[in-house]
């Protein structure tokens, strides 16, 4: 037998129960983690709101009033930010809006070989522990343009939140997209 040292750390369960390395600074959370939630509306190039009518089944950018922003409905988005271990990805975000008293999530599904961006009631989960289908990574959209994000799809590289004009909608899509190509129908503005 050889007198050879095995280091071994105490562990210790962190808040949102990520699991933590004892004095250990270095070492981080594996899942991702709730971090905190920012409340806003999202616009986009043309300064129009994103508004989700979950009776319609469809979220679109519109040309809204002060008064039906100051209702609300289905306009004022909560934005959880998750901790994670891979900051040059982006910042994982994951959306929900209210809407008549119940809260709705985006989430992304596969629907006759296309991603549509669709939004399901229910909760944000506080802990994700592998891939998940609600999560995007927030990106500014451009290095001369810092007020501004892009959103990419957690589980398809190179998909980017952004609308389509469809009749008289400017609905919510995912769009591919190669790194560096400017796409102005990805610009979202948090306000």
């Amino acid at each position: 037998m050889s007198a050879e040292e095995i280091l071994v750390y105490a562990v210790e369960l962190g808040k949102n129960f990520c699991l933590y390395f004892e004095d250990d600074d270095e070492l981080e959370c594996d899942a991702l983690c709730k971090e905190k939630t920012l409340h806003r509306v999202l616009r986009n190039v043309n300064s129009q709101l994103l508004v989700v009518r979950p009776d319609l089944n469809v979220a679109a950018f519109e040309d809204v009033t002060d008064q039906e922003m100051q209702s609300g409905k289905g306009m004022h988005f909560s934005i959880h930010c998750y901790k994670t271990t891979t900051p040059s990805a982006g910042l994982p975000v994951a959306f929900s809006v209210q809407v008549e008293n119940k809260s709705y999530y985006m989430c992304c599904e596969r629907e006759c070989g296309k991603m549509i961006v669709r939004f399901k009631e229910g909760e944000v989960p506080k802990e994700i522990p592998g891939e998940s289908n609600i999560i995007f990574f927030k990106k500014t959209f451009t290095s001369c343009c810092s007020q501004a994000f892009k959103f990419e799809y957690s589980m398809e590289q190179g998909m980017f939140l952004a609308f389509e004009e469809e009749g008289y909608l400017r609905k919510l899509i995912l769009k591919k997209l190669s790194e560096d190509e400017v796409d102005e129908t990805m610009k979202i503005s948090l306000s």
